[in-house]
């Protein structure tokens, strides 16, 4: 098998692998350490302070997020310029584009080909599918099939779900009291109906995640007045142990979102330790939970009420192994090979 020289450009909202939310960050890290455990060359395009598997190439200083003083958008095009630039100067195979639709209008200006994964820009955001139509021809991955609903006219070259490093989760085989909410708070993800189906179960909701600013009158309207630290406690924002530690305590994962989702990280995260998943038929929840096996896949919040007993009784140890067999990062990073692969023999894919 040939040896590639792969570089990942990476988001700069937060650092690779994050130290807290950042899930576009996770999958680059993950991605990264897989293809150099399959053998390959890995450049990684981030911030200064990541620390991820392989070579990292960077001139942002620090998470944009995090850095009032960094104004992002200059940052953001010089993160671009710079990696497009090494990606030439350094005679990489292929660029492997994670920073939404940004990169392209610049992909010309390389000798090297580009590829795309959508991580669900195509489907969430009406400007971001404006940037993928207009450049149409290059090769896209989708994170599920779910995802290319939002385009499905683009040149789709593989369908690659994310991947998670198992090692990182802790499986436990005997279910916890509490249901858990772990992701941005607000309304898309559905998280005032967390609390009503975690309080028609009889059951405490712990909440973790960050409010997002937009969110923030939904959060103190909807949520605040339920949290009470008995029945709904409100963690915030939680870094990799104390997640690991809310899933695998939990009797089920709330996944009951209002938008249709086009993967959701948490999802694989909760199943990693053998913690069930309670979700809407929206999006990829279908895909990623194997009803009445990993958890259930519901319509209404009446069914998920019902669910939060079933759920329960599901065998924790099959929940993780279906995971695992489904969703490690090396079968990822496999997928990506050979969605790399396919762009390598199509030349007409390859910036002109």
């Amino acid at each position: 098998m040939t040896r590639l020289k792969i570089g990942l450009l990476a988001p700069v909202a937060h650092r690779t692998p994050p130290d807290g939310y950042g899930p576009w960050e996770l999958v680059v890290a993950n991605l990264a350490e897989g293809l150099i455990e399959l053998g390959h060359d890995v450049v990684v395009f981030a911030t200064a302070d990541s620390r991820p598997a392989g070579t990292l190439s960077a001139v942002v200083p620090g998470p944009l997020s995090r850095r009032a003083d960094l104004p992002a958008r200059p940052y953001e095009l010089m993160h671009i310029g710079h990696a497009l630039q090494e990606a030439d100067a350094r005679g990489l195979d292929i660029l492997h584009n994670h920073f939404n639709y940004l990169p392209l209008p610049f992909a010309a200006l390389t000798r090297t080909p580009l590829i795309t994964t959508l991580h669900g820009a195509a489907l969430l955001e009406a400007d971001s599918r404006t940037a993928f139509r207009h450049f149409a021809r290059l090769p896209y991955v989708s994170i599920s099939y779910a995802e290319r609903a939002g385009a499905p006219e683009l040149h789709y070259v593989a369908n690659v779900y994310n991947g998670i490093r198992f090692k990182d989760f802790t499986p436990t085989e005997r279910p916890g009291e509490p249901l858990v909410f772990l992701g941005r708070v607000g309304a898309a993800k559905g998280t005032d109906i967390a609390v009503e189906v975690a309080r028609r179960a009889g059951r405490k909701l712990i909440i973790a995640g960050p409010v997002p600013e937009v969110e923030r009158d939904f959060f103190e309207a909807r949520i605040r007045p339920q949290i009470d630290g008995r029945t709904v406690e409100y963690v915030g924002e939680v870094g990799p142990r104390e997640r690991d530690r809310l899933l695998g305590d939990a009797c089920a994962l709330l996944h009951l979102i209002r938008a249709p989702e086009p993967f959701g990280l948490v999802m694989v995260e909760a199943q990693a330790c053998g913690t069930p998943v309670i979700g809407f038929r929206r999006g990829s929840v279908p895909e990623i939970v194997e009803d009445g096996v990993t958890g259930f896949v519901v319509e209404t919040a009446d069914e998920a009420v019902i669910a939060v007993e079933r759920a329960a009784r599901l065998d924790r140890r099959t929940i993780r192994a279906r995971a695992e067999a489904r969703f490690s990062y090396r079968t990822m990073a496999e997928g990506y090979v050979a969605a790399y692969r396919a762009v390598l023999d199509n030349p007409a894919l390859w910036p002109k």
